[in-house]
């Protein structure tokens, strides 16, 4: 498979490490998370650490992450790249920040004080319902009744790039710079006079396919037919799950086929956002549809 792209999808798993999870390109990752931290928190230098991370559960259950590094001052960092909707996404952002904080316990006599951790996902996809499409970006944190801060060391940043839509004239910020150097990169042909800038110049440096090596090249091939998989069965059970609601919609009228591919899509897990976008349904009717068919 053949691409005259001239820079690299992100989105693939061999983009996304390519660009952030290389020791030569730390600085990198460094510039793009200090423009989702609080100034307390931002990074001078960072360790990579293994990715994969062995649970004590009799289950052996695994967490494997894109990224994992810590700061000199010990805070960790959990970087995701998440192509497609799954099921009880917020669940698998709980459960790999029990990792870092599980690895911070010392034996013999330890107070428990723990250093900050951060989970920060750039989501291919809209997370979760109707009233949160608006939200590109969302910070979580442990909050009491008064929605006051309880507890400021767990983190957790959701980027939902399908809803970053800005145009290179409506970059204010190197915050929107990255959002858009992201969203865009894999169809730019030159360097945009607004990313004209030493941190971009060396990010456009790594993405373009042609410094690549033979290796890197056949890598990035295969990273990127299934990416490009995915991303077409996604579409086709968009598709049969039209076509089917059209064909039963004729043989039991418009109402029922519509909720015929609204019970589709929810099989499939998709997000109550994605099949409204496909049914016109809102999130209530979705919710009645979902608990009947259970």
């Amino acid at each position: 498979m053949a691409t005259t792209k001239k820079y690299i999808n992100p989105y693939t798993d061999f983009g996304f490490k390519k660009l952030f999870g290389e020791e030569v390109n730390k600085d990198l990752l460094i510039d793009f998370l200090n423009q989702l931290l609080p100034k307390k928190h931002l990074i001078d230098n960072l360790t990579f650490k293994n990715v994969e991370n062995q649970n004590d559960l009799p289950t052996d259950r695994k967490a494997i992450f894109d990224i994992h590094c810590e700061t000199a001052n010990g805070e960790k960092f959990i970087v995701e790249m998440q192509k497609a909707k799954i099921q009880y996404f917020k669940d698998r952002a709980l459960f790999y920040t029990t990792f870092p904080i599980k690895e911070q316990a010392e034996k013999g006599d330890w107070n428990f004080r723990l250093t900050p951790i951060y989970f920060i996902a750039i989501l291919d996809f809209f997370y979760d319902e109707e009233e949160e499409k608006a939200k590109i970006r969302r910070n979580v944190q442990l909050k009491d009744q008064d929605c006051e801060v309880f507890y400021e060391k767990l983190n957790y940043v959701f980027l939902q790039m399908p809803a970053f839509k800005k145009t290179k004239e409506e970059l204010k910020t190197k915050y929107d710079k990255w959002l858009y150097f992201l969203k865009n990169l894999e169809n730019f042909n030159d360097i945009p006079e607004i990313l004209n800038e030493p941190i971009f110049n060396k990010a456009f440096k790594i993405a373009e396919i042609a410094n690549f090596s033979q290796k890197e090249h056949l890598a990035y091939q295969k990273s990127l037919i299934s990416y490009l998989d995915m991303v077409n069965v996604m579409k086709t059970k968009f598709q049969e799950g039209k076509e089917e609601g059209r064909i039963e919609g004729k043989k039991e009228g418009k109402e029922e086929g519509i909720e015929f591919v609204a019970i589709k899509c929810i099989e499939q897990g998709m997000s109550f956002s994605q099949i409204s976008l496909i049914t016109g349904l809102t999130e209530k009717q979705l919710i009645i549809i979902k608990e009947k068919k259970s």
